[in-house]
């Protein structure tokens, strides 16, 4: 099953037949079948006739509507999930404190662990930088301190403070002269790597939800992230594990490799009241720095993100639950599934994916 992007403005998706067409504004068009989609992103403001909507909902494929800053607007979803009781579930652990802990450890633990893989990573590289070192070394007096936090907030700390180390570290590993990366920084990105960063962020955070959903777990209940109204914790609970060895290190490819150069970016001063402003759906550390600039994907680079984020989820990596090599998109799909089987109490702790 396909991702479908439809990257356009004043495009028209339609049905001819028991076929998608999507014609663009210069008259030529594309075409996908209903039976191999899962999911269609719309980047732009696009025309959906009647039609193509009701084949878009008889075969129950997701709609995800970007703004052309590829900043999420809104999803179409056209099957609920009934497991009443696996839900039921989900929300008792709210109040199982000793649960709770438990998952934000491990959680915790499996990302910082994969950051230090790719901070060690840089550190290789640049042997002559010795603050590299520094950085790896405060991460792993982290992972000691974690493992005796007694709260979730204790746990958390420890995540933040990572965090910073970690992407002091990445400040390293891009080579471009003209990439800026001063931090992580969002709402909006202030310079180039961090949009990119937000960007693949956004991606991996549509494809968590899609698997979640069709497990038929809540996407607004999770243990990490605490429970608020309108933010899907659970998203972001799991998304925590693949940030470093999917989306940072694709990042920091990009401009290595010199996919992205200066013309794929553009930088623009932004208004909370208008359609430039980029909401990102993210939860995680940033730097308490104030600004109305901000820099933004053009519409080439998006596509160039997109192109390479499809393919890096079709590279494989040796899944050790299932002791065979695996895409990163099943791998992400397997352990939306082993939350689900944590939940339901058939398993007894979530462990997160490790990369080594």
């Amino acid at each position: 099953m396909a991702d479908i992007y439809l990257i356009s403005d004043y495009g028209k998706l339609y049905k001819n037949n028991r076929v998608f067409n999507f014609l663009y504004p210069d008259g030529t068009v594309s075409k996908f079948f209903p039976h191999n989609t899962q999911r269609v992103f719309i980047i732009g403001n696009i025309e959906i006739t009647p039609e193509a909507f009701k084949m878009l909902m008889h075969n129950k494929i997701e709609v995800v509507f970007l703004n052309k800053n590829g900043v999420f607007n809104g999803k179409l979803v056209f099957d609920d999930s009934k497991n009443v009781l696996l839900r039921k579930k989900q929300y008792d652990k709210l109040n199982n404190d000793a649960f709770i802990l438990g998952w934000c450890k491990n959680i915790i633990e499996g990302k910082i662990r994969n950051q230090m893989v790719f901070a060690n990573r840089i550190k290789r590289k640049h042997k002559e930088t010795t603050q590299l070192q520094d950085y790896v070394n405060s991460m792993k007096d982290i992972i000691e301190k974690l493992e005796t936090a007694t709260t979730t907030n204790e746990a958390r700390g420890y995540e933040g403070a990572a965090s910073r180390m970690y992407f002091g570290a990445i400040k390293y590993a891009i080579l471009p002269h003209w990439a800026q990366f001063n931090g992580r920084s969002m709402n909006p990105p202030r310079d180039n790597v961090n949009a990119v960063l937000s960007f693949t962020y956004t991606l991996l955070n549509h494809l968590i939800e899609s698997y979640i959903l069709s497990e038929g777990i809540d996407t607004y209940v999770g243990y990490l992230h605490t429970v608020e109204y309108g933010r899907k914790s659970l998203i972001f609970d799991l998304m925590e594990e693949f940030r470093s060895p999917v989306c940072d290190t694709l990042t920091v490819t990009l401009f290595n490799l010199g996919v992205l150069n200066p013309d794929d970016f553009r930088t623009i001063d932004f208004s909370s009241s208008d359609d430039e402003y980029p909401l990102e759906p993210m939860e995680e550390e940033e730097d308490n720095v104030s600004t109305r600039k901000g820099v933004l994907l053009t519409k080439d680079g998006l596509k160039k993100v997109i192109e390479k984020f499809e393919a890096k989820l079709e590279e494989t990596y040796y899944y050790m639950p299932l002791q065979r090599q695996l895409s990163y998109r099943k791998i992400i799909a397997q352990q939306v599934a082993h939350c689900k089987r944590v939940i339901n109490d058939e398993e007894s702790q979530y462990k997160p994916f490790e990369v080594k």
